[in-house]
């Protein structure tokens, strides 16, 4: 299984394909008001029925009842009647390293648009943090949407990740030679600064390591913590966060020797794993992204529940993710299933999309909720996740920096 360049075929519906193409004719326009639904502004405040949103020039500049509100004239309106509206949704696992992804640079504006919708945007993810591709081809496809050329999500993105010296996974090694050699493998700590800052020189946004890589289906080879360190430092030292794949408790203790901030998966393979363990996570303030679908066939499946559940509750903070991009099943609902499954209420689920992300990004004053002075992100809902938390992925209108980016019939 290639985790990296999973080759894929396109498989863009007529339907998604006009959205995007239509979304794309919008972008003139970046103020919008959302009229009629019931409001989550935030996890941990009580809805708001009825409510008004208005976003001008990208930024929220009025929330309240919609009797309250005055809604300026020739301002474009969603009646957002019987539906939930809640901040724009993060989603803190993806990857651009399809085949279709290759030459953002080159590829036509609609093509992307469509696969970008595809994948993305019609599951409300205004924000989404690229844990491992081509830096070059990211960046490019970053900076088309940041013009306004391409119709997507911001993009956080890593690059390529810093892997064990002969640490490549077993699942990419049937890459193309040419290929495989970029993947880096620092084999002192000098390597691993030096590696850590060319990505953040070329556009990486934040470091990825394997501190426990499966080099084969049965055995994980774990990063030295003095490589590791090397790399968190100079992350830190620029102010950037460090994400890994830790695999096993050995390198999940390389990640909270070397301070790294956040578990891009559960401990997947959790013999060993204690409360004591949990205690150094929770004390570090690790951030936690489960990706439990993607996890969901291992035969300790309870296990690594019983981990995300007991995480959560000693105040953990966990990110949303679904490792997309190489899962070819972009749908999240199983991953929302599966987060409820383990014990997070919806509330939890929200919070994870939104004030959780924003807050780990050091971004909490301008996104992650919805008030008057934050980001113009919004995402509405068919039916309320207080039910079901499945209706999360049931979204029917996303608003990115006051633009109307997807719009479902």
């Amino acid at each position: 299984m290639n985790r990296f360049l999973r080759p894929l075929p396109v498989l863009v519906t007529a339907l998604v394909v006009h959205t995007a193409l239509s979304s794309a004719a919008q972008v003139a326009s970046d103020s919008v008001a959302l009229v009629g639904g019931r409001l989550y502004a935030s996890p941990g405040v009580a809805p708001l029925d009825d409510a008004t949103i208005v976003v001008r020039n990208g930024t929220i500049t009025d929330v309240g009842p919609r009797r309250s509100i005055t809604v300026p004239s020739g301002i474009r309106t969603l009646d957002c009647t019987g539906k939930v509206i809640t901040a724009g949704f993060q989603n803190s696992h993806v990857h651009f390293t399809e085949d279709k992804w290759y030459d953002a640079g080159t590829q036509s504006a609609s093509t992307l648009n469509a696969q970008l919708t595809d994948m993305l945007l019609r599951y409300g993810f205004t924000t989404v943090v690229d844990t491992g591709s081509l830096l070059s081809n990211t960046v490019a496809l970053r900076r088309r949407i940041g013009s306004r050329e391409v119709v997507g999500p911001r993009i956080v993105t890593a690059g390529l990740p810093l892997y064990p010296p002969n640490g490549i996974p077993y699942y990419l090694k049937d890459l193309p030679p040419d290929l495989l050699k970029l993947l880096p493998q620092p084999a002192t700590p000098t390597d691993a600064a030096n590696a850590a800052r060319q990505g953040l020189d070329g556009g990486a946004d934040i470091i990825k390591l394997f501190t426990g890589s499966w080099a084969s289906r049965q055995s994980v080879l774990t990063m030295s913590e003095d490589i590791a360190a090397a790399a968190v430092t100079e992350a830190h030292r620029r102010g950037k966060l460090v994400f890994t794949h830790p695999s096993n408790v050995a390198g999940l203790e390389v990640a909270l020797r070397a301070r790294v901030d956040v578990l891009a998966h559960a401990v997947e393979n959790t013999l060993g794993f204690t409360d004591d363990h949990l205690r150094r996570m929770l004390a570090q303030k690790m951030a936690l992204i489960p990706t439990l679908h993607l996890l969901t066939g291992a035969s300790n499946i309870e296990a690594i529940r019983k981990e995300v559940r007991d995480f959560r509750r000693g105040g953990g903070q966990v990110l949303f993710g679904t490792d997309v991009g190489y899962l070819p099943d972009y749908d999240p609902a199983d991953e929302y299933v599966a987060l409820n499954r383990a014990g997070l209420p919806w509330q939890d689920i929200l919070a994870s999309l939104t004030i959780n992300p924003a807050d780990r990004f050091g971004e909490a004053s301008r996104r992650g909720r919805v008030e008057k002075g934050m980001d113009g992100d919004l995402v509405v809902i068919a039916t309320d996740p207080a039910t079901d938390a499945r209706a999360f992925s049931n979204v029917v209108d996303v608003v990115r920096a006051g633009r109307v980016v997807f719009q479902r019939p």
